[in-house]
């Protein structure tokens, strides 16, 4: 047999099993792929990598949010189309390996065969010349129906994981801020600490991190999706919570940390193994989330509530020591998806998503809703 047959029928062969290979690791396998080489991640390497480059030159921040919101649908969509096109010519190329005569000399008329039997049109205007090419065409409707029926039932899954992430991001709104801070989310905790309202709500968001670290890591595509409001994101809510069991961790009065310290280890098992799918370097990043005078702040912040922060040496160092924990992770995973980590507090009081609306100066209500703020919080 004529060489350039084989090497057509090798082609094909090695580009479908891989093609195959590739989207039953990133769709069916429940876990992060330690493998070095895969085309869905290089997929997203390269076109990350263009989008975020492209973002980063756009304002104002509303503008480039709303540019990254783009990205995950259209990333999805655009690798799906390569792993369709990759199937229709690995089975052209095995067509083209078993064609015979003039057959073997057209093929873009192989190419358009083989498209023509994955999407199962049935058109019958092109056939396969041989017994051989029959089989081919029975086993690439067959695998290209599968495939369609694979990538159906996908995207359920996907978009059920993130509608069941966001609606606790939303929940963090009226308790701990619009960006949330670990400021705001202590001090209205407090209000309910004697009626251990604070172990309750460590408790669900233990939950949150824990259904956060098996859906990202079995579908990595989630961590590029973008929350409802550009003061939102899963990472951001995530830190604050880190930062809020760090909090109590070291040491405030008034919470207990049993809860807490049970929270931090799940928040931060989600972010290390979240972070590792991404970044594959350590990046030390110079920029302090909290330093001194913020720190004095916060404490002045809480002074009027039923937690009050140590004024020691100690508490600061037991504070620093969990940060560094947690805080370069989270800072190499904000860099890489472009993403604003929330501040501890904030520079001056700010308004809830919540309580914002069109209509606010039309019809009074800015005033009325400032005071539920400070009345309840």
């Amino acid at each position: 047999m004529h060489p350039g047959p084989l090497l057509a029928a090798l082609a094909g062969i090695l580009l479908t099993l891989a093609i195959l290979w590739d989207a039953f690791e990133a769709v069916l396998v429940p876990r992060r792929i330690g493998r070095a080489f895969r085309f869905s991640r290089l997929f997203y390497r390269v076109t990350w990598s263009t989008w975020r480059a492209v973002a980063r030159r756009v304002s104002p921040p509303s503008r480039r949010e709303s540019l990254l919101g783009f990205y995950a649908p259209l990333s999805l969509i655009l690798l799906l189309v390569c792993w369709a096109l990759g199937l229709i010519a690995a089975c052209a190329l095995l067509q083209l390996a078993v064609a015979h005569g003039a057959a073997a000399h057209r093929f873009g008329s192989l190419l358009y065969m083989s498209g023509e039997t994955f999407f199962t049109l049935g058109f019958g205007d092109v056939t396969p010349g041989s017994a051989a090419g029959r089989l081919l065409s029975v086993l690439e409707a067959g695998m290209g129906f599968g495939f369609l029926a694979t990538v159906i039932g996908y995207l359920p899954t996907l978009y059920a994981a993130f509608s069941q992430r966001e609606i606790e991001i939303a929940l963090l709104d009226a308790r701990a801020g619009s960006p949330p801070t670990a400021a705001e989310f202590v001090r209205r905790m407090s209000v309910f600490a004697e009626q251990g309202l604070p172990d309750g709500l460590m408790r669900d968001w233990e939950g949150w991190c824990a259904q956060v670290l098996e859906s990202h890591v079995s579908y990595p595509l989630l961590a590029y999706y973008r929350s409802q409001h550009s003061n939102q994101s899963w990472l951001g809510a995530l830190t604050v919570i880190l930062d809020s069991c760090a909090l109590v961790l070291a040491g405030i009065e008034g919470i207990r940390p049993d809860q807490a310290q049970l929270t931090f280890a799940v928040a931060r098992h989600a972010l290390v193994d979240i972070t590792q799918s991404f970044v594959t370097g350590y990046r030390a990043d110079p920029h302090d989330r909290l330093p001194s005078a913020d720190l004095a702040r916060l404490r002045e912040h809480l002074e009027g509530s039923t937690l009050h922060l140590p004024a020691d040496g100690e508490f600061e160092r037991r504070l620093a020591a969990l940060r560094r924990d947690y805080e370069p992770y989270a800072q190499a995973l904000a860099h890489h998806l472009l993403v604003e980590l929330p501040p501890w507090i904030h520079a001056e009081s700010r308004r809830d998503n919540w309580s914002r609306g069109p209509w606010d100066h039309a019809i009074g209500s800015l005033p009325a809703a400032a005071v539920w703020d400070e009345e309840h919080f």
